[in-house]
């Protein structure tokens, strides 16, 4: 019976119950000391290879584990890190995106006064920049108190012919009064603009650098 025993001891192996490591360690042992008592060193020798084995088995397991385990952990650290690192971007993407809307509204609220402003100055300069009404030549004067005379004297084609001339010169002067006017209304709102422009850029400056 005993050397089939012996080729049964030879069978044992780690399965990887941990409870049941010291009865299979015990077991083999048991039957390396009975092998050594009865001379068969040869069953012995096979029994102490197997309990090595085992050893081996279970140091190989353990390593194994550990290592798994390390894994585990350290993919568990970097899935944490991966999550932190997500939620702080949706966190920020959230700021920066409350950040522009809100300097949106407020330069869209500036335009928009900016717009009133301008629309009531330029009505501003077109009735109040000098000179508000033509200043007539002393030649131009001259020929309406002519005009004027000859219609009293009653010499009408003489009248018409001054009427005329002076007509002429009236529409000239005119023109070039308003052209003249013009120049300074835009003049004037040019300055307005800047004025804006450089109180749209102070508030870009203030947004940027929060």
């Amino acid at each position: 019976m005993e050397p089939e025993a012996a080729n049964h001891a030879g069978d044992f192996a780690y399965s990887g119950d941990e409870h049941d490591l010291d009865a299979i360690v015990e077991a083999l042992d048991q039957k390396c000391r009975n092998y050594e008592l009865e001379g068969k060193y040869e069953e012995a020798e096979q029994t102490k290879q197997k309990m090595q084995q085992l050893h081996d088995q279970v140091e190989q397991r353990r390593r194994e584990d550990m290592k798994s385990s390390q894994l585990a952990e350290r993919l568990g650290v970097e899935e944490a890190h991966m999550k932190e690192l997500q939620e702080f971007n949706q966190h920020w993407d959230q700021k920066v995106a409350e950040f522009e809307t809100h300097a949106a509204n407020l330069q869209d609220q500036l335009r928009e006064r900016h717009h009133q402003e301008f629309s009531e100055a330029r009505k501003k300069f077109e009735i109040e920049t000098e000179p508000r009404n033509p200043r007539w030549s002393r030649d131009l004067l001259n020929l309406r108190k002519i005009q004027e005379t000859l219609a009293k004297m009653k010499k009408y084609a003489e009248a018409a012919k001054t009427k005329q001339q002076a007509d002429q010169l009236e529409a000239k002067e005119k023109e070039a009064w308003s052209i003249k006017r013009d120049v300074k209304i835009r003049g004037l709102e040019e300055q307005f603009t800047h004025k804006q422009a450089l109180e749209m850029k102070g508030l870009t400056k203030r947004i940027v650098s929060g």
